[in-house]
């Protein structure tokens, strides 16, 4: 396929570091001539890849992917205690109950939708199940659903809320 007419390819900077953190990895050197293969490598791959993925994001804030990752982290961590609790009997009350929950979605950049689909896959005792485009929602399945309004606002409230203003 090619790009229409007046399309730059635009090189994506974090493909780029990341290719060539890999090359260093896996070549175990840092030495001058190393690095600048790895970064002509790097570019190269970056530039012939590019035509593969015509739909280019656009990233508004940045500066709040560090916030984004700060509360992913904080979300992992405390998914793992919770189903480490489930796993091992040691959950008090009630008797467990998983299920879906139906999440309605004002995000609709699909690279925003595809970061929102790891993040919820990641998160232990959650997977993303799937995505009504047309009505706009999300199904989630919960392996410990006892609340099902502080699902839907686990989704929007903090990471519908911070996509939409980094990719929309």
């Amino acid at each position: 396929m090619k790009p229409a007419a007046g399309t730059v390819r635009r090189l994506p900077p974090v493909l780029v570091v990341g290719l060539l953190a890999l090359w260093l990895l896996l070549n175990r050197s840092m030495s001058l001539e190393t690095v600048v293969l790895g970064l002509v490598v790097s570019l190269g791959v970056a530039w012939a890849s590019s035509g593969l993925r015509p739909l280019q994001p656009t990233l508004r804030r940045t500066y709040l992917a560090g916030v984004l990752l700060a509360f992913v982290l904080r979300d992992i961590v405390r998914s793992n205690f919770n189903v480490a609790r489930v796993v091992l009997g040691w959950r008090r009350g009630t008797e467990l109950k998983s299920g879906f929950v139906k999440v309605p979605l004002a995000l609709k950049e699909p690279h925003g939708l595809a970061v929102l689909a790891g993040i919820v896959t990641s998160t232990p005792g959650t997977v993303w199940v799937s995505h009504d485009a047309e009505a706009s929602e999300l199904t989630l399945h919960v392996l410990d659903l006892t609340d099902e309004a502080a699902w839907i606002a686990w989704v929007k409230e903090p990471y519908e809320r911070l996509l939409l203003e980094i990719f929309e």
